[in-house]
């Protein structure tokens, strides 16, 4: 008489309650998710634009002919290359005089919002 093996019933719906378990706490993380990339990306080129803004300063203090003139917070969205991307908008602020630091903020995708520092050139 040959001896049966396998998974009894009892076993394969312990399994697939395990898993339903499994998946029913982890589907809320993974809806979250777009809003935190929307932060993420937003926060990305709120860095890029600090980081222009910076090496601008850097040119215009060297004495270099290709510094940007930056007089408001919109105008660093000039030092990156191809500008401002699509869906971003930056609020408006005057920044006065040369080596000035001000804190800006930038717009994105889901109105999520992040700063960056402008200097004055």
């Amino acid at each position: 008489m040959k001896k049966q093996s396998g998974f009894t019933l009892i076993e394969l719906v312990a399994v697939m309650v395990i898993l339903a378990i499994l998946a029913v706490t982890a589907i809320p993380q993974f809806v979250d998710l777009r809003d935190d990339a929307r932060q993420a990306a937003t926060d990305g080129v709120a860095g890029a634009l600090s980081s222009g803004a910076t090496l601008n300063y850097a040119k215009s203090v060297v004495g270099t002919a290709s510094a940007v003139s930056v007089t408001d917070c919109t105008n660093v969205a000039s030092t990156l290359q191809g500008g401002l991307p699509s869906g971003y908008t930056i609020t408006s602020a005057a920044v006065t005089p040369a080596g000035t630091t001000v804190s800006c903020t930038l717009t994105g995708p889901g109105s999520k919002t992040s700063t960056f520092t402008a200097i004055g050139t």
